[in-house]
């Protein structure tokens, strides 16, 4: 099961917690605290963290969303676990339920305001602020089923866009401006999701297995085995010809690197094993 609370985040546990209506599937919502209003003309200075942290806790707990991130300082506080509805989105009697369709519905409000300054810096988008702290918010809200993709589309502007019908049957992200019965028109813009990480080649090339080491077989693996046996001092070779091709030549190389390693018998017979290979570092091609 993913974390109720979000690793490292500060545990600021409100009560009052409710089920979610899990027949729905999973999503989350974007907000801005928009604390203020500022213009290009006119920017003010960001709110600072403690000051919202206080105010979810104290008067504003009837609001309170799942999550309170800086995308400044990348500081997260989180008020319910994810499996509890919160309250940041009206939620009407009789209607959908909007801070409860899905398996989880996970709020989160981004310290940001339009034209907010941070050390002399004005912002007009969250999008332009560093977003600390994003990729480990997108993926622990990843973890709990919430698919990386906007349903109604990634927010870039304050015009809100709302669909009962894809409220409810699509799982996502939604910002504020996209949830049934409300009338916000945040969060403006987002972050982009966090992208997977591309795996790294290994450095030295996995064994492919001892079928592969068949007479005739061409192969670059078989040229690099070549080279590291002739630098291991294994060189049986009667020819340097047609290296990346096995051979009577490769079987006898080997089996002097493996004789080189203790083996001896059956277990010095010029097939490659897992554990000889992996000794051998064979460059990866």
């Amino acid at each position: 099961m993913p974390d109720l609370w979000m690793p490292g985040a500060r545990s600021c546990d409100v009560g009052d917690h409710a089920p979610t209506d899990t027949q729905y599937p999973a999503k989350a919502i974007a907000h801005i605290t928009w604390d203020r209003n500022a213009t290009a003309a006119k920017p003010a200075d960001l709110v600072p963290f403690a000051n919202l942290l206080t105010y979810f806790r104290g008067g504003g707990v009837g609001m309170a969303p799942h999550i309170l991130w800086d995308p400044f300082s990348g500081q997260v506080a989180q008020f319910y676990p994810a499996t509890s509805r919160s309250k940041s989105v009206v939620d009407l009697a009789g209607g959908t339920r909007t801070n409860r369709a899905g398996k989880v519905v996970i709020q989160i409000e981004a310290l940001f305001f339009p034209y907010c300054r941070v050390n002399g810096t004005v912002y007009a988008t969250l999008a332009d602020t560093p977003c600390k702290g994003w990729d480990a918010l997108n993926s622990w809200v990843h973890s709990w089923g919430v698919p990386n993709t906007w349903p109604m589309g990634r927010p870039a502007d304050f015009t809100p866009h709302r669909s009962e019908s894809v409220w409810e049957t699509a799982g996502g992200w939604y910002g504020h401006s996209q949830v049934p019965e409300n009338d916000h028109q945040d969060p403006g813009s987002w972050p982009g999701f966090a992208s997977a990480p591309t795996p790294s080649k290994p450095t030295y090339e996995p064994f492919p297995g001892a079928n592969f080491f068949r007479s005739g077989r061409r192969s670059p693996i078989i040229a690099a085995m070549h080279k590291r046996l002739v630098a291991e001092g294994c060189n049986k070779y009667a020819s340097q010809a047609n290296a990346d091709v096995w051979g009577a030549g490769d079987e006898r190389s080997y089996a002097a690197w493996q004789r080189k390693l203790g083996y001896a018998g059956t277990a010095a017979d010029g097939i490659p094993g897992a554990t000889s290979w992996a000794k051998l570092h064979v460059p990866n091609v």
